[in-house]
């Protein structure tokens, strides 16, 4: 009599019965070792891919269920073709089985000689991970030596995203590539014209661009011919120093019988002889690459107390800021300029008292020194330059606020006052235009200010222009394209006791002695630092009720703002500076000197809400 299992049963007990659920550990490793193992002995495989390269076939077998886990493309490959053996041509049969093991083992060796076989039947079927880590291997390995060599692999492969990479490699470090490698020597004449038609190529000077077409066009002679008048139009002429036009340019014979060239030739000569006719003789041959713009420099004002005193430097290349380097000074509320090969920092407040003190860096030398003293102590100046000589205007000396104005000339070093402005002022702002000094806006004993005023240096003597359409204290003053331009600013007053700030700005015509409104920025601010690059005003930092880091830029010929990338730290009333790529790299903020101890320094006295 057998026995029948399946009616025995287990008693049950309802207090502590449960669900049981066994699991393995390692239950997903040893799928994996197996599936590996049936593949290398061959066993229950049900796809032969058959890879047909240069001649050579080899077959490869495989699971349809497994590799079908690496992309939809190889799923739908198996669903459109029920036969067994698959035909691929033009795949490298090494590269394929190292993806075939990867969709098993989950591990790929990739190197230099074979990275570019298996990127390529990654993309073509589509497999992400191995497009990623191919990509990433590529891009840790791309140097100024190969980097034209894998721009032309990569180009003959149709590898996308790497063609953009390399492509813009080959831009970022053009400089380099055309010293030390001959390989640029080989690029399309398309690919040449790329280049020289790019505002991202990075390049210290046009001198460098032209000398790169020379090299080029002197690899094939046949290219001369072909290929010089489109290339040479590229070259943006009028951005050449016009000493290097004549000596090396103007007398290069390659151009004499080439009509168009000596046009150009002659444009770039206009440009430099009439700088008044500038621009109405705007063209993409006027308009400077961004590497070539130099760089922007942000440091000083007002920061927050945890912040340590931080130099920014702005790349025009990457649209981006960084901490370049740190000062130890603890100066605000200070005027800055540039005046040929040397930065002068003038009078502010350390907190405790208002400085009289000059610093001066020195771009050549790479150092700092004290200057000379000025004759009254400031904060919240402003400062303009005039013939090489500096006037450092209005301002407040802990007790009241100022009219006086002081001019310093380098050759002497010395200061001496000039004619007193109308009005006495601080936060005002200060540009130069057609030989005047312009004092606009800012802040006397009750109000903002609207009143406007120039000084002339050959009468020794201020008089009054139109006034703003609207007051503005701390107010960005700058003058460009025969314009004057003040941005932002606030509105107070000791009565109403209101603070208002703008997030427009005016612009002074002197011909017809008006200001007229500009288009407004982002939010109203005042205490902003303000440069001109390339006839754009750049903006950054301020305050709009707390301390900003924003930068915007405004296109004088379009009336737009835009926004461009931030501060690292943000910073009210903070001094930014344009050096160009002359100079730029140079410029570096070591320990400051001293303050003489000797110098007059008057206690801060507050008597007035802080507005920004």
């Amino acid at each position: 009599m057998s026995f029948n299992h399946s009616k025995v049963t287990l008693p049950i007990d309802s207090n502590n019965d449960i669900e049981h659920f066994f699991s393995k550990s390692d239950h997903s490793s040893y799928l994996i070792t197996k599936f590996s193992s049936y593949l290398r002995q061959g066993f229950l495989c049900d796809a032969v891919f058959i890879c047909n390269n240069e001649q050579i076939k080899q077959r490869i077998s495989a699971h349809r269920l497994i590799v079908s886990i690496l992309s939809d493309d190889f799923r739908n490959l198996f669903e459109n073709h029920m036969q067994t053996e698959i035909i691929l041509h033009d795949t490298d049969a090494d590269a394929f089985e190292k993806i075939i093991l990867y969709a098993y083992e989950g591990h790929l060796e990739i190197d230099s000689n074979n990275v570019i076989k298996i990127l390529t039947i990654a993309y073509k079927f589509h497999i992400t991970e191995i497009i990623e880590a191919c990509c990433n291997f590529i891009k840790k390995r791309v140097q100024p030596s190969n980097c034209v060599g894998l721009y032309r692999l990569v180009l003959d492969h149709n590898l996308v995203d790497l063609i953009q990479i390399i492509w813009h490699y080959i831009l970022d470090n053009f400089s380099i590539i055309i010293e030390n490698n001959r390989e640029f020597l080989e690029l399309s004449s398309d690919e040449m014209k790329r280049i020289l038609a790019s505002d991202d190529v990075n390049v210290e000077s046009e001198e460098k661009i032209y000398k790169a077409l020379l090299s080029w066009l002197d690899y094939d002679s046949n290219r001369y011919s072909d290929h010089l008048v489109e290339l040479f139009s590229l070259i943006r002429l009028p951005l050449i120093k016009r000493k290097y036009l004549t000596d090396h340019i103007d007398t290069n014979e390659k151009f004499e019988k080439k009509i168009a060239c000596q046009m150009l030739i002659l444009e770039a000569m206009r440009y430099h002889l009439a700088p008044e006719k500038r621009l109405a003789m705007k063209s993409i041959r006027t308009k400077p690459r961004k590497a070539t713009l130099g760089a922007l420099y942000c440091f000083g004002g007002i920061v927050s107390a945890r912040n340590q005193q931080t130099i920014e430097k702005y790349d025009f290349l990457n649209d981006s800021w960084h901490i370049d380097s740190h000062w130890n000074s603890r100066r605000s509320q200070f005027a800055c300029i540039r005046l040929d090969r040397k930065l002068y920092v003038c009078g502010g407040q350390d907190g405790i008292k208002v400085l009289n003190t000059t610093e001066i860096y020195d771009f050549q030398a790479k150092n700092w020194t004290m200057g000379p003293s000025m004759l009254t102590n400031r904060y919240d100046l402003s400062i303009g330059s005039i013939d090489g000589l500096l006037y450092t205007i209005g301002g407040h000396d802990g007790r009241v606020i100022l009219n006086t104005v002081e001019r310093f000339d380098p050759t002497t070093s010395a200061w001496a006052y000039v004619a007193s402005m109308i009005n006495a002022r601080f936060t005002l702002g200060v540009a130069v235009l057609e030989n005047r000094i312009y004092a606009v806006g800012g802040e006397d004993n009750s109000r903002s200010l609207r009143e406007a005023e120039f000084f002339e240096p050959h009468t020794n003597r201020w008089s009054q222009c139109a006034s703003m359409l609207k007051c503005r204290a701390g107010v960005a003053v700058i003058s460009c394209n025969e314009f004057l331009y003040a941005i932002g600013g606030y509105e107070f007053s000791t009565i109403n006791k209101n603070v208002t700030r703008y997030n427009d700005g005016e612009r002074y015509d002197p011909r017809c002695n008006q200001w007229t409104l500009i288009t407004s920025y982002s939010r109203p601010k005042c205490g902003l630092g303000i440069v001109v690059v390339d006839n754009k005003l750049y903006i950054a930092g301020g305050f709009d009720g707390k301390s900003s880091n924003e930068m915007e830029k405004y296109d004088t010929e379009t009336n737009q703002w835009e926004k461009c990338s931030p501060l690292v730290v943000k910073r009210v009333g903070a001094c930014l500076i344009h050096l160009p790529n002359s100079i730029h790299e140079s410029f570096n903020l070591p320990v400051l000197p001293q303050e003489n101890k000797n110098h007059s320094n008057i206690p801060l006295q507050m008597n007035r809400p802080i507005l920004f």
